[in-house]
């Protein structure tokens, strides 16, 4: 059934520039669907559209009947005096007035039991019953453990909550109201790991349906189906999560590039044999028709459009050479806050060339102990030393400009003392041209301040790299801009970060800062999960008890043999049917490259299966 119809959207912002431009889309129910592309495609338009909050310039967008939905990225303004478990109950506004009018009707029962307040009592009772009544406090426990809001921010006033922790409620509020369909607008910015898997499984079991904007690649892998990416105003589909998105897109792009290269070369070789029939043809017109006729041809052809290749940031960190072995050592470090200690006793070695994570829930106090490291912070107790030739450099999360009310241009020339044109070329090799380097520091978006702090940081010669959320605010393509960057730097690195994409691909070793210690994991972040999932699953000690003699297995006797060697060859039968009937199909689908990817996929997965049965057939008669 289609959840949601979108057709041939329009919307501009300024006079003849279109940020939406015939965009198309259908969304079937239970679907979970990426909507991808670059920061300032039209993403957050696009939702603000789908809830009504602005209309579209053109097209049209339909729900089916009766649809609750819920956006994320919108906070109600609340009442004042409302409370974080105020919020969280609004949820249940309509169980609420249900409620009341339960207890009208039961004051009303004991002066009189009419038939009819008796019936009406009784439906009200039903429905407040199956819209989760009685389990209100279990569902707000649930969703607040989940997400990770402690029990004491439940008794704070909302207005007093950071921005990342009121989106953190809202998100829990939205899951609470139980709509049919969820608008998630970067629903990760603001979660730490462990909330960030709690919400990959609660919508993998939602069964609503999901639309979600996300840079998280991790988190794109885990839970949609398909994506929808936005570019150029259009919408490009891929029916698969971003591991499937990123192979197709390439794949789309080298067939494009192969037509184009095709056509130019059919073009070039008429357009010679045209200019030479026109010249034979000066005195014979059956020639110059013929040229003519051919010239017009060769027109017809112009049909692919070469294809577009993103601008990069071509920017490397400078490095300067480590003499000797340790680059820091931490002994027994202490810091406390309000009477609650964030890390006791810590004692730690890092060597030249290291690069590690520091993982752990927000609130624990990562950034607190970078801050120690770097100095910025004094440390109740403890020692941090580091070696005589170690040059740090350091991108903290929350970006500070001494002047925002500089341009990016002036900021280089007075921060960095470069020449104009060098001030022009670093700006231009983080993509910031033309008219850009004349916006102020103060006006730019979060992703564009990570991107001109790093551009400051680039020309120093450093060996010790400290990163903060270094991907937050940053679209996809900048990620992997700053992961190019990162990935030619040979120094040592240490980073806090959410996003697992970027933790998995460059860790070596994982500090877990965890209940005031921090846990170190002298390995990358795959064998770290592994560790912390068999740690989860390990069975309790317990006594010892007498072993008992294990009986032998029971034989499987010859008639349930017969039975399942019987099963499996019609089971075989069916699917060598369906082989058959799927390379008949890739026969047909020869010219149309979506329908081969696909069926491609399914023929290899129908291969897989029958090779199984076979192997269970062969097993089963063995036996026999």
């Amino acid at each position: 059934m289609i959840e949601l119809s979108v057709q041939n959207l329009e919307k501009s912002f300024e006079v003849g520039q279109k940020l939406l431009d015939g965009l198309s889309f259908e969304i079937h129910t239970g679907e979970c669907v990426g909507i991808m592309g670059r920061n300032g495609c039209g993403k957050t338009t696009l939702f603000r559209m789908l809830t009504g909050e602005i209309e579209p310039d053109e097209g049209t967008i339909a729900f089916a009947p009766d649809r609750r939905i819920g956006l994320i990225s919108q906070i109600p303004v609340y009442p004042q005096a409302y409370t974080v478990e105020d919020v969280l109950r609004s949820a249940y506004r309509d169980l609420f007035s249900m409620k009341a009018k339960m207890e009208r009707l039961e004051r009303q029962m004991q002066q009189s039991a009419e038939r009819a307040l008796l019936a009406e009592y009784d439906r009200l009772s039903t429905a407040y019953e199956v819209g989760g009544g009685y389990e209100m406090d279990t569902s707000v426990d649930k969703i607040c453990n989940g997400l990770g809001i402690p029990t004491a921010q439940r008794q704070q006033l909302f207005s007093s909550l950071s921005g990342g922790e009121k989106t953190r409620v809202n998100l829990a509020r939205l899951l609470l109201e139980k709509t049919d369909i969820l608008l998630l607008d970067e629903p990760t910015n603001h979660l730490d790991l462990r909330s960030v898997e709690w919400l990959e499984s609660y919508i993998r079991q939602f069964k609503g349906t999901t639309l979600t904007i996300s840079h998280d690649r991790y988190f794109l892998d885990r839970v949609v189906d398909r994506i929808i990416e936005i570019a150029d105003g259009k919408a490009e589909h891929y029916n698969g999560n971003y591991s499937f998105y990123l192979e197709e897109k390439q794949a789309r792009f080298n067939l494009q590039l192969k037509q184009y290269e095709q056509e130019q070369a059919k073009i070039k070789q008429l357009g010679y044999t045209v200019e030479r029939m026109k010249g034979w043809g000066i005195n014979n017109r059956v020639l110059y028709r013929r040229a003519m006729a051919m010239q017009h041809r060769m027109e017809r052809i112009r049909k692919t459009e070469r294809p577009k290749t993103e601008k990069t940031m071509k920017a490397r960190f400078g490095e300067k050479e480590f003499f000797g072995d340790v680059v820091f050592s931490v002994k027994d470090l202490s810091k406390s806050y309000d009477g609650r200690t964030l890390f006791d006793g810590v004692e730690l070695n890092v060597e030249g060339g290291e690069r590690i994570a520091i993982l752990g829930d927000n609130g624990t106090g990562k950034t607190t102990f970078l801050r120690c490291l770097l100095a910025e912070e004094p440390a109740d107790s403890g020692r941090i030393r580091f070696g005589p030739t170690v040059k740090t450099a350091y991108l903290p999360q929350v970006m500070h400009f001494d002047h925002p009310e500089r341009t990016l241009y002036d900021t280089m020339l007075y921060e960095k003392n470069c020449t104009p044109q060098s001030a022009r070329d670093r700006l231009g090799a983080f993509l910031f041209s033309g008219e850009d380097v004349f916006k102020t520091v103060g006006t730019l978006s979060g992703g564009e301040q990570s991107r001109l702090r790093l551009c400051m940081l680039m020309d120093e010669k450093i060996n010790l790299l400290i990163l903060d959320e270094p991907t937050n605010h940053l679209d996809i393509a900048s990620r992997e801009w700053v992961e190019c960057a990162i990935d030619e730097y040979e120094g040592t690195l240490l980073f806090v970060s959410h996003d697992r994409y970027f933790v998995d691909k460059f860790a070596t070793r994982i500090w877990e800062l965890e209940d005031g210690t921090i846990k170190d994991y002298p390995c990358g972040y795959a064998k770290y999960r592994s560790l912390k999932e068999n740690a989860a699953v390990r069975p309790i000690p317990q006594t010892a008890k007498p072993e008992k003699k294990e009986k032998p297995p029971r034989k499987t006797d010859a008639k349930t043999l017969e039975k399942e060697v019987r099963r499996l060859e019609r089971e075989i039968e069916k699917q060598e049917q369906l082989v058959h009937t799927l390379d008949e199909q890739l026969l047909a689908a020869a010219t149309d490259y979506q329908e081969l990817m696909r069926l491609t996929a399914e023929k290899q997965a129908a291969d897989d299966a029958l090779l199984e049965l076979m192997e269970q057939w062969e097993q089963a008669a063995g036996q026999l």
